[in-house]
């Protein structure tokens, strides 16, 4: 079972990584990171660096596609040649996810258009922009279409996604292995949850 997790410049690392470390772990399954051209591609904060193992062309298929975000998502919402990639493999998929701003490479490829999906909060309004309904949803299952919210739902996301590969006993047993137990020490990881303080460090921050 082939897993292809697209990289680009500006990619937020744990969008890849985390679903990654779950669906590595399932029977049969191999994982590659293509980019336009193989080699490191850096993070979106310019410190951290991913390898890319091949390139998009030489992959004209897919089981699953993990598309994650980060801030180099939304200038690739324009990439005339990413989004025809991006089509053509889900063309064949099983299954086609996205984490984060992810969800606005799959809906500038016009893979979301009336669809209930997710995304980062901030990026809600782009998301609707191609088409799709936005729900609060932490992970979204339309058809064979699964988008997840922020960052660390990617992992939710492949949790979800292993079950339906595998079955729940090895999707339990990822879960396990990489010991996902959330229990964080405060209660703020949505807008919803946070205080006006927090939404005002967040949103005045995002914007340097």
């Amino acid at each position: 079972m082939r897993v292809l997790i697209p990289l680009f410049p500006g990619v937020t690392t744990l969008d890849a990584v985390g679903p990654y470390e779950v669906l590595r772990q399932l029977p049969g399954v191999e994982v590659h990171f293509p980019a336009l051209t193989p080699g490191v591609v850096t993070d979106g904060a310019n410190n951290l660096g991913l390898r890319a193992d091949s390139a998009f062309a030489e992959f004209d298929s897919a089981d699953v596609l993990v598309v994650p975000g980060g801030p180099g998502a939304r200038p690739l919402q324009s990439d005339d040649v990413l989004l025809a990639w991006i089509a053509r493999m889900h063309a064949g998929s099983r299954w086609t996810t996205s984490v984060c701003t992810g969800s606005l490479i799959l809906g500038a490829a016009g893979l979301l258009r009336g669809l209930d999906a997710t995304t980062h909060w901030s990026a809600v309004a782009d998301l609707e922009a191609h088409g799709a309904r936005y729900t609060e949803e932490r992970v979204v299952v339309r058809d064979r279409v699964i988008t997840a919210a922020g960052v660390s739902a990617g992992i939710d996301m492949a949790l979800t996604l292993a079950e339906r590969l595998a079955g729940p006993v090895p999707a339990r047993a990822a879960q396990l292995s990489v010991e996902y137990d959330p229990q964080p020490p405060f209660d703020s990881g949505a807008p919803s949850k946070a205080t006006p303080e927090v939404m005002a460090y967040v949103t005045e921050r995002r914007r340097r």
